[in-house]
Formats: C-alpha cells, sequence, structure tokens
C-alpha cells in the first residue's frame, strides 16, 4: 500500500463543514484540520476542530475498498485517538477448521 497515496486520498476526501478539502474551516481561516505523514509509514492528522475518529475509519475503509485492499487489511483501533492497519490472520482460522474436521 502506497501511504503517499492513502494521504493524497484522505486529502482529497475529508469534509469540513460540508466542503471537500476545505482544511481551513477554522473561524481565523487558518487550517482547522492538518494532515501529515511521519516516516512513510504513519499518517497524522490533527484537528483544532471535533473530527470524528469513525469518519477517518470510514474514509480508511473506502479507500481499501477503492483499491482492492479490504480482502487482506482492516483497521483496528490501536488506542483511543488512533488506528492501524492490520493483515487479516488466515494461518489461525484454517488451524480452527482442522481441529473441527477431525
Amino acid at each position: 500500500m502506497d501511504v503517499s497515496n492513502f494521504e493524497e486520498y484522505l486529502k482529497e476526501s475529508i469534509k469540513i463543514n460540508g466542503k471537500a478539502n476545505n482544511f481551513a474551516g477554522g473561524k481565523s481561516g487558518q487550517h482547522a484540520v492538518t494532515l501529515g505523514s511521519e516516516k512513510n509509514t504513519k499518517i497524522v492528522l490533527s484537528s483544532e476542530i471535533p473530527f470524528s475518529k469513525r469518519y477517518l475509519k470510514y474514509l480508511t475503509k473506502k479507500y481499501l475498498k477503492k483499491n482492492n485492499l479490504r480482502d487482506w487489511l482492516r483497521v483496528v483501533a490501536s488506542g483511543q485517538d488512533s488506528y492501524e492497519l492490520r493483515y487479516f490472520q488466515i494461518n489461525n482460522q484454517e488451524e480452527d477448521e482442522d481441529d473441527d474436521a477431525e
């Protein structure tokens, strides 16, 4: 998965005050939401206005579906204010099915 492509998708898709690509949604015209990446493995979104964590999860799932990655990756809450993408653990499911068959 290309992190820079995902970051660009988020910049285009996030709506603030009903408008896409409206990062200057604050009253003073400054950036209310900032989006950046760290070490090309982590995307950091900071917001001065209320921003729903669930909305970020929704956009992430939409991106995964669009790029046919939804079958291999899932969105998991790693903390109260963060998400991470993890691979599905298929090996454990296969072992459980083998145990049931015996």
